[in-house]
């Protein structure tokens, strides 16, 4: 079997050599959709979470961290198991054990069995995640890709952003009494169905015999990303103490270690588990810069928001979530734009929304120390800058990644953005919770005077992450890859 996956003649992928496989694109965009929207749906569950399980506030944390810590750890190694084995078969196992997970999740009777199956469900979704760029890298011809990346752009920001509004949506019609578990039972019929459509409509890639599993690599590599991810997760609320620091420093020795391994292994003619000349790519190395800051503004602000609107100004689940609706819809809109567009503008686009949205951060936190009090009719009109700005850069930032990159790499260039986008969200969430956390003082003003100014100095510090965001792009290569 391994040695013939290398053919691609399933019904999915139509003969026509410019034409794009739709069916087996969507598959697999909802295994990303589900893999996204499970890391900022929990967000805002966390109080039903904490009053139903009697959560400790550890534990809740937790409850996000485990996914992410698993998600981000496993990435690049499912990606070459997916090499090995076949991205079909690995992509499956993805989608089983996600789907098994959330049955878990949604059953725990404790915070302890919750945190475990989230770690689970981590797992599941590193092994499902980097096959969607893969296929889209493998399948997708290259005078298409472009709006194939738009539309998986969409996905991802409309599970990042639309993340809140689904949670607030399932948790207010608490159906069956069910509460949060809710926002976990949601994932079975779809993963079920999701299993069955992958099955017929995705194909069998990757898997090419006499490869081997670089154990070496992964083991270094794994530790590094641990090292790396779990302080950036834990050290804001455990105050950055000593062994926060020690695992940094632990984590540079294991990447110097990892690159010491891999270049080794190439020159005796191995197969490394990520080959390092991917990084000579300009538009790779770049993009994936500019990856790690666009999520680290991402994940943590929406983290910051969310706490300002239900512990700040004391806003429902459902409440919390609509007040992102505006911004959820603009960002749809103009990742439309961007992906439209992109191909005759090329680095102008990027160029136009990451001025946009560190205009908006700016704006918000401006308009916050300006003296009103925060309310959410406030700052709807700043989220939808925001948004603006982000559905022109984020979208075309993930083809920026993997547009140039060989069809025979796009696995681990498919996992090394994975991870890129993972240890982005962990560096924002503590950069900016700290930033946030630590200027939250309700007992002092009260709630809603600390939220208001919580979030305007969260607003300055993600301005600044884009700023740097907005140099980078400036570097990137002013036109996309090569269209044919």
């Amino acid at each position: 079997m391994a040695s013939s996956q290398q053919s691609v003649s399933r019904p999915a992928v139509t003969a026509k050599a410019d034409a794009v496989p739709w069916m087996t694109i969507s598959v697999v965009l909802a295994a990303l959709f589900m893999a996204v929207l499970d890391s900022f749906i929990v967000v805002v569950a966390d109080p039903s979470i904490v009053a139903d399980l009697h959560a400790s506030d550890s534990d809740v944390q937790w409850v996000l961290a485990g996914y992410q810590l698993s998600y981000a750890v496993f990435i690049i190694t499912a990606t070459r198991l997916a090499d090995l084995f076949g991205r079909k078969r690995i992509f499956l196992l993805g989608v089983v054990l996600f789907t098994l997970a959330s049955v878990a999740c949604a059953l725990s009777p404790n915070a302890g069995s919750l945190i475990g199956a989230r770690v689970v469900q981590g797992l599941g979704a590193a092994l499902m995640v980097p096959q969607v760029f893969a296929y889209v890298t493998v399948l997708v011809p290259v005078a298409r890709r472009h709006s194939v990346y738009g539309v998986l752009g969409i996905v991802m920001g409309m599970a990042t952003i639309g993340g809140q509004v689904v949670g607030g949506l399932l948790i207010g019609a608490d159906l069956f009494n069910s509460g949060w578990r809710l926002v976990f039972w949601v994932n079975v019929p779809i993963g079920i169905a999701m299993f069955l459509l992958a099955v017929r409509y995705v194909p069998k890639t990757g898997s090419a015999a006499g490869r081997k599993l670089d154990m070496p690599g992964v083991l270094v590599l794994s530790a590094a990303l641990f090292l790396l991810v779990l302080p950036l997760i834990q050290g804001q609320q455990a105050g950055w103490p000593g062994w926060v620091w020690a695992c940094f420093a632990g984590s540079a020795v294991a990447f110097g270690s990892f690159v010491v391994i891999e270049r080794g292994l190439e020159r005796r003619g191995g197969d490394p588990l990520v080959s390092l000349t991917l990084f000579r790519q300009r538009s790779f190395s770049l993009g994936l810069v500019l990856v790690l800051a666009l999520y680290a503004l991402i994940y943590s602000y929406y983290l910051a928001l969310s706490v300002t609107l239900q512990q700040g100004l004391g806003m429902s689940a459902l409440g919390a979530g609509l007040v992102h609706t505006p911004a959820a819809t603009a960002f749809f809109v103009f990742s439309m734009v961007a992906s439209r567009t992109i191909p005759r503008y090329g680095r102008r686009v990027l160029e136009i929304g990451v001025v946009i949205l560190a205009a908006g951060y700016l704006a918000t936190g401006l308009l916050l120390v300006s003296g009103p009090r925060i309310t959410p009719l406030l700052v709807i009109p700043t989220l939808v800058l925001q948004s603006v700005g982000g559905g022109l850069v984020i979208t075309p930032a993930l083809n920026t990644v993997l547009s140039r990159v060989k069809p025979e790499s796009a696995g681990v260039a498919s996992g090394v953005l994975s991870t890129a986008q993972q240890c982005g969200g962990a560096l924002g969430v503590a950069v900016i919770g700290a930033v946030f956390f630590g200027s939250f003082h309700p007992e002092a003003v009260g709630r809603v005077a600390a939220a208001g100014h919580a979030f305007a100095l969260a607003s300055f510090a993600t301005f600044v992450i884009a700023v740097v965001a907005a140099l980078v792009v400036f570097l990137l290569p002013k036109r996309p890859a090569a269209q044919g």
